[in-house]
């Protein structure tokens, strides 16, 4: 955790400080992070004041656990939202699978948790535009496949090394592409999109929100644009195009690698 720069005092997500008050101008303004080979980019954009995008990259086990949060602009601490969707998320995952959950009850219950967590930073108020809000894409990868869910309209593709790519999510969008569902305190109970699948070749799972999707959501213009390099160089490739389009908004990409599934792989429980 970066401390503050005038006390050493803990940075809160909105990225003043929570001791002295001081506004950490560049906190959380760009963040880089790598778990083995997968890699999570995350960047402020070029029109915004704070980072409300928020990501967790981890791996336990064979599995690897990637999660995108995307605070919702019109809400309360946006910010804050993301950041508690994000860690609370993955950390309900990292502990269902340690405990042999199957992928989809795992994912269905982080999604929950995240909520819960979410909702409680409203302090009992649910009024629209108060209440805190998010939303939370997950991907488990493991050797015998991959499993996705999402709650908004941040996004999970599969971008294999050879043949077409995939859209895995479903976005929650109605008119004029606003958000139909969410986590919060004045979102309904949230019902997570889950789709799993079994690739035959390998290739990386991404993770984004929509300020690359803004400008990047065809599932070849993303792979041809990411490249073959590794994942960080990959993602670091992804946030400079949506940058250099325009940077309307913050950006966020995970990429988790996933190898080919051996020929005589069980299938999932």
């Amino acid at each position: 955790m970066t401390p503050c720069a005038r006390c050493g005092g803990t940075v809160a997500p909105d990225a003043h400080c929570w001791d002295c008050g001081l506004d950490q101008t560049d906190f959380r303004a760009h963040v880089e992070s790598t778990v083995d080979s997968a890699a999570l980019v995350t960047d402020r954009g070029l029109r915004r004041a704070v980072n409300a995008d928020a990501a967790v990259l981890t791996s336990v086990g064979e599995w690897t656990v990637g999660v995108v949060c995307d605070g919702v602009s019109l809400s309360a601490r946006p910010e804050r939202a993301a950041q508690v969707a994000a860690e609370a998320g993955a950390e309900r995952l990292a502990k269902a699978l340690a405990a042999d959950a199957l992928p989809e009850t795992a994912l269905t219950d982080a999604v929950a948790h995240a909520s819960r967590a979410v909702t409680a930073l409203a302090g009992g108020s649910s009024a629209l535009g108060v209440a805190p809000a998010s939303t939370f894409v997950a991907a488990v990868v493991g050797p015998l496949g991959l499993w996705v869910a999402g709650v908004g309209d941040s996004r999970a593709y599969w971008l294999p090394d050879r043949g077409p790519g995939v859209l895995l999510t479903e976005d929650d969008t109605g008119e004029h592409d606003a958000i139909t569902a969410w986590l919060g305190a004045d979102a309904p109970d949230p019902r997570p999109r889950l789709r799993s699948h079994r690739p035959s070749v390998p290739g990386r799972v991404l993770l984004c929100t929509d300020g690359l999707t803004r400008y990047l959501s065809d599932p070849a213009d993303l792979r041809a644009t990411a490249g073959s390099g590794d994942c960080l160089h990959a993602a670091r490739t992804l946030v400079a195009h949506a940058l250099a389009a325009g940077g309307h908004d913050n950006v966020t990409a995970l990429l988790i690698p996933r190898p080919a599934a051996p020929a005589t792989a069980a299938p999932p429980r």
